[in-house]
């Protein structure tokens, strides 16, 4: 067989198989066997570029990352529509467009809540794709909109130009996995699926966005060429043929079977895969839509009834604490069971301890419970007059529940952390944050691995990496004998890490890269800084108050000095092997930008660190040199503007050395 003709068969068999996967929720073959041909197209592709086509499953990861998004006028405006939050709102709503129409049909849909798009396809090939923007110009994100595998890449049998327009969402099922995988690596969870669909379709980068897994479903016909429809509902079955997901419709004659369905639409709202806010209702008939027009803001032929949160009376029952992957103490009030929203609520979350004190909720209490998002249930309101006698406010606890070690309330914030380092409700997170590169820069152990290891009962604390045994790793999924010799290598290699990555690694509060090697430098062993007290830390350059209590609370920990010996016993290294800190460039400010040929940005940072210096990323009256390699941009231009002094990679070179 040509090799034309094997990338073609792969292609389409592939195309097929993710048309049946995304679009019909039906898989027909194997996970394993899919990623299989694709490998092999992949290859096939990378031998012979030439077969490259825009429809090509492998074309889904995304290109390279853009600096911007550039401005796209939309050729037919993306209108919003108007709200109704009430039967009343609604029947007067449909009463105005039956005393215009002629012959009445309300399409009722589902209101998909995440964020509008429009997709262009000339000849059958998708060219580009905009967000809504402010309905009249819109930001183009086509390279993420090609890692949304329910999009099709090409349409067979197509018009010459169709403009589609859809609404990008995220799964639930997503979106849990991605907040619990971001709680993992420190990072802050997003507060919904829409908002997590709208940073993610705005990733500058593709392959982040075809990471977040979103996807799209189709409910508008925008334009078409050479085609024409007298209905929505006609439009829409011809979208299904073109192998688009279409949002889900019902035909009703008036307004009683309108007002059933968004009904049935409210209780069953979470049988859908996506977060829906209400339910849309418009005139099915084209024509009709013409003639009625549009105002400055909406079309007159359609509305959004709005569903208001569901909010019932239950009882706080009792008054729970979670420990969080970072260390935050999160309580949760047991409720009476109640229904709300299409499921039964049984707890709800309390936020913070400045949410139970504004509140004055209390074990016992009458309260009005609702879903915040219409996700997460919530206490939106304490009934005083039906609280019982003998109440008495809370307060979140002085130790861990999990490990008993002291909490500590943020100094910044209202989080109240648990500062255990070998606390197990921490663990995941943890030894994620142990591994990565700034800290012990263990390659292989990322967050899936990290997490095949806790689940098998081979990691407890940190310490317990240097105890792995190869025939232990290599029974866990998808490891095998090579991978784990790998990955014990790379253990092995992390015990000869100076002294400033294992202090990152430990990941006490406010000490970070920058901060672990100063404090390595100024004091060279691990015991000297363990013993010094907060006087002596807060004479280390950019070492403050807050920071030095942070340290001396860390090594004063039961748990942090258990974790010390382990590490110890395992011939870890606690010595800084960097050279004696100077003081040469002390209350010196650098900025470093465009190309250096004999190191990188970061070996330069190190450099002037090492001599007392500091690193800044921008420019400021308050900047002492700016270092400009090639291609330099706007900091030389603004440091050139301010009168600071520029120095080539020769004259910072000169500069370190002197005496």
């Amino acid at each position: 067989m040509a090799v034309e003709e094997e990338v073609r068969l792969l292609r389409d068999k592939l195309n097929e198989f993710s048309y049946q996967y995304y679009v019909l929720d039906q898989p027909t073959i194997p996970d394993y066997e899919y990623d299989r041909m694709l490998r092999q197209l992949e290859e096939l592709e990378a031998a012979h570029p030439e077969l490259i086509t825009p429809d090509s499953p492998t074309q889904r990861v995304g290109g390279e990352a853009v600096p911007a998004f550039t401005p796209v006028q939309h050729a037919v405006p993306l209108e919003s529509l108007q709200d109704v939050f009430s039967p009343e709102e609604l029947e007067a709503f449909t009463q105005r467009i039956e005393e215009g129409a002629d012959q009445v049909q309300y399409l009722v849909e589902p209101k998909v809540d995440g964020l509008s798009v429009a997709l262009e396809y000339v000849d059958g090939v998708f060219v580009r794709g905009a967000t809504r923007g402010d309905g009249q110009v819109g930001e183009d994100v086509t390279e993420n909109i090609r890692t949304i595998r329910s999009v099709p890449m090409k349409l067979v049998n197509a018009p010459a130009r169709l403009i589609v327009r859809g609404e990008v969402y995220m799964a639930r099922n997503v979106f849990e996995t991605l907040n619990t995988n971001r709680e993992v690596r420190g990072e802050a969870p997003f507060a919904n699926p829409r908002n997590a669909a709208a940073g993610s379709l705005r990733q500058l980068d593709p392959k982040i966005a075809a990471a977040r897994q979103l996807d799209m479903i189709a409910f508008n016909i925008q334009l078409v060429e050479g085609k024409t429809f007298e209905t929505d509902s006609e439009a829409l079955d011809y979208l299904e043929t073109l192998r688009f997901k279409v949002i889900p419709r019902t035909v009703h004659e008036d307004v009683s079977g309108v007002l059933a369905r968004i009904a049935a639409l409210g209780e069953n709202r979470y049988e859908f895969p996506f977060d829906i806010d209400g339910a849309v209702v418009k005139l099915d008939s084209l024509s009709e839509r013409a003639s009625f027009g549009s105002t400055a803001k909406f079309p007159r032929w359609a509305a959004a009834y709005k569903y208001p949160p569901e909010q019932k009376e239950s009882k706080v029952v009792d008054i729970v604490v979670q420990v969080g992957r970072t260390g935050v103490l999160t309580p949760k009030a047991v409720v009476e069971p109640v229904r709300l929203a299409g499921t039964t609520v049984i707890n709800a979350t309390l936020h913070n301890q400045d949410f139970i004190t504004e509140k004055d909720i209390r074990i016992g209490d009458a309260v009005i419970v609702q879903k915040a998002g219409e996700i997460i249930p919530e206490i939106v309101e304490v009934l005083q007059d039906k609280r019982p006698q003998g109440t008495v406010p809370y307060s979140l606890p002085e130790v861990c529940p999990v490990c008993g070690a002291p909490v500590a309330r943020d100094e910044d914030g209202v989080a109240v952390r648990c500062t255990g380092a070998e606390c197990p409700a921490q663990l995941l997170r943890n030894l994620v944050h142990f591994a990565s590169r700034d800290a012990m820069d263990i390659e292989g152990l990322g967050p899936a691995v990290v997490e095949a290891l806790t689940g098998a009962g081979l990691l407890k604390t940190p310490g317990d990496l240097y105890h792995l045994q190869a025939e232990d790793v290599a029974k866990l999924d998808r490891m095998g004998k090579k991978s784990a010799e790998n990955l014990l290598a790379s253990i092995e290699k992390s015990k000869k890490n100076d002294l400033s990555k294992l202090l990152c690694a430990f990941g006490i509060r406010q000490v970070g890269s920058k901060a672990a090697k100063v404090l390595a430098r100024k004091f060279r062993t691990l015991d000297a800084l363990a013993e010094a007290g907060e006087e002596e830390l807060t004479a280390v350059p950019d070492i403050g108050g807050i920071t030095a209590q942070y340290l001396s609370a860390w090594f004063a920990e039961e748990q942090s000095r258990h974790l010390i010996e382990t590490l110890r016993n395992a011939g870890v290294n606690f010595d800084s092997m960097e050279e004696e800190a100077s003081d040469k460039l002390a209350g010196k400010t650098f900025v470093l930008t465009g190309t250096l040929e004999r190191f990188t940005r970061d070996e330069a940072g190190a450099m002037i660190e090492a001599q007392g210096g500091k690193v800044s990323s921008s420019v400021s009256k308050k900047t002492s040199y700016v270092v400009a390699g090639e291609s330099a941009g706007s900091k030389l231009a603004k440091a050139e503007s301010l009168g600071i002094p520029v120095l080539t990679e020769a004259e910072f070179l000169s500069l370190l050395e002197a005496e």
